[in-house]
């Protein structure tokens, strides 16, 4: 149910069952942790079916993190454990996956039940991230 430009939906979601895939997974993102969660999810981008602003930008990658961020949250919400991985390896997902040309990986998350709880996140201070009226950083 993720909001996209134009309505679009310019992604597509590839779920993997990480049982007997680790050497792959590990291809894909080095750390040991990112193929111990059951499943590992790719969001992936379609340029050529999302929305072009007039100046010439895709929207593609920005519909494409308003899905996962959805599904980040919806997972949360159901008591599921997430990671937003960007910095893995394009090619061997590529390779792996068998995206065909046009199709760009864009983020991963492994999905489980986490096995620690997670300290609380910490945040900047509202008054650093938002500005009323006009551009004025402190």
């Amino acid at each position: 149910m993720a909001p996209t430009a134009a309505n679009r939906q310019p992604f597509r979601l590839i779920v993997m069952n990480t049982s007997g895939r680790r050497s792959e997974l590990k291809r894909i993102y080095h750390r040991d942790w990112f193929g111990q969660a059951p499943w590992v999810i790719c969001i992936c981008a379609v340029p050529s079916e999302a929305w072009v602003r007039c100046d010439g930008k895709n929207y593609a990658d920005i519909d494409v993190s308003i899905a996962m961020d959805h599904l980040v949250l919806s997972a949360a919400n159901a008591g599921l454990g997430t990671c937003w991985v960007a910095a893995f390896d394009p090619a061997a997902a590529r390779e792996i996956l068998s995206l065909p040309e046009g199709i760009e990986p864009i983020a991963f998350t492994p999905l489980g039940y986490p096995a620690d709880q997670l300290p609380a996140k910490e945040r900047k201070p509202l008054a650093e991230l938002i500005y009323y009226e006009h551009w004025s950083p402190a």
